[in-house]
């Protein structure tokens, strides 16, 4: 690459709408120098919010992004200062995800493409993620947990491909978070699992839940389960501390949760960091946020002599900009995707991707 490059990214997989806008400096393919850092031109992003107790469906979920789409990337070239002249290649979540909100990005995509006359490459929704995750943050070669709502799995780079050496059995750890806010009727406004966070802070008995984990895999629905079976209890006025016999509330339960589910996370991690021998941790996707799973993971790679790697809401949450970014890294190396397989699939395995921008 031997010209700036230009992306404008659409993210849709699930309830959050991403438009983003990337800008790559010149850097010629065969230089072995660092890429140099890109700039974020725009990155706005608009989440549909179903009523608390009540999760998103697809149906709806596309119908927000229907409705928000034009407006959205109207502002990101407002907020960049750019025309759609000025972009290169429009990228697209082309899964994992919800299949109505994928399609309905998938259907924007193909028509700013052939308004405008541009190239199109489709975005593994995880590899958004990771890559994102490493521009931000500098991590170089680190072992990534990539922990949202859809995922939960434990990666490593080999030869270029992201390698899954441990992930979730039945639901992602985001998912059990996500449905038992529903269960205690917790707001999905700004984020059910935010929320959880919020009231697990003021909670400081912790219960006896399932602990699933098999090797570098977990399993979450019986935590899930036994939760919820808490939750009845408690709506009873029947569930107590069994050592002083102080009544159980919704911030010890989120507390017992969190403390869990994310003891679970720390255990694979650490033993994929063994494995593959790396002292760097990067966690991307939306639990990725939470305070708790960073301080508990800092607290593990401290003690191995090593560090983790994490960002705010802002990249961590799905966006727009993530995809731009993993798309311009693949059209950088001349890879696109053409109209006619500018499709969606709600399954794509991150070990699926072949990463040729890398060559460590």
């Amino acid at each position: 690459m031997t010209k700036p490059l230009i992306a404008l990214g659409l993210e849709g997989s699930a309830n959050k709408l991403g438009v983003g806008i990337i800008r790559h400096p010149p850097h010629p393919i065969s230089s072995f120098k660092p890429r140099p850092p890109a700039e974020i031109l725009s990155n706005i992003r608009h989440t549909y919010n179903a009523p608390p107790g009540e999760g998103f469906l697809p149906k709806d979920t596309a119908q927000h992004h229907r409705q928000h789409v034009a407006s959205l990337v109207q502002q990101s070239l407002a907020e960049a200062n750019l025309t759609s002249s000025d972009i290169d290649v429009i990228c697209y979540t082309k899964g994992p995800g919800m299949g109505a909100p994928l399609q309905s990005v998938a259907i924007a995509a193909r028509t700013l493409s052939l308004m405008w006359n541009k190239p199109m490459v489709g975005v593994n929704h995880c590899i958004g993620h990771i890559e994102m995750g490493r521009e931000i943050t500098g991590a170089t070669n680190p072992v990534v947990l990539y922990v949202s709502g859809g995922n939960t799995q434990v990666i490593a780079y080999s030869n270029q491909r992201y390698r899954i050496f441990g992930e979730t059995l039945d639901i992602a750890v985001g998912n059990c978070l996500d449905r038992f806010a529903r269960t205690l009727c917790i707001p999905n406004d700004p984020a059910p699992g935010y929320n959880i966070e919020q009231l697990a802070k003021k909670g400081n008995i912790l219960l006896d839940l399932p602990y699933a984990v098999k090797g570098m895999d977990c399993s979450f629905s019986g935590i899930l389960a036994k939760c919820d079976e808490y939750a009845a209890q408690m709506a009873k006025g029947t569930l107590t501390d069994p050592n002083t016999g102080e009544k159980i509330t919704p911030e010890d339960l989120c507390f017992t949760l969190q403390e869990t589910v994310f003891s679970m996370l720390v255990e694979i991690t650490e033993r994929a960091m063994a494995h593959v021998g790396s002292n760097q941790v990067l966690i991307v996707g939306g639990v990725g946020c939470n305070e708790r799973v960073q301080e508990m993971m800092g607290s593990m790679a401290g003690e191995r002599g090593g560090s983790v790697y994490a960002t705010d809401e802002r990249f961590c949450i799905d966006n727009g900009i993530m995809i731009a970014h993993a798309g311009l890294l693949a059209y950088s190396i001349g890879q696109t995707t053409d109209l006619v397989d500018c499709t969606c699939t709600q399954r794509f395995r991150t070990d699926d991707v072949w990463i040729g921008w890398r060559n460590d």
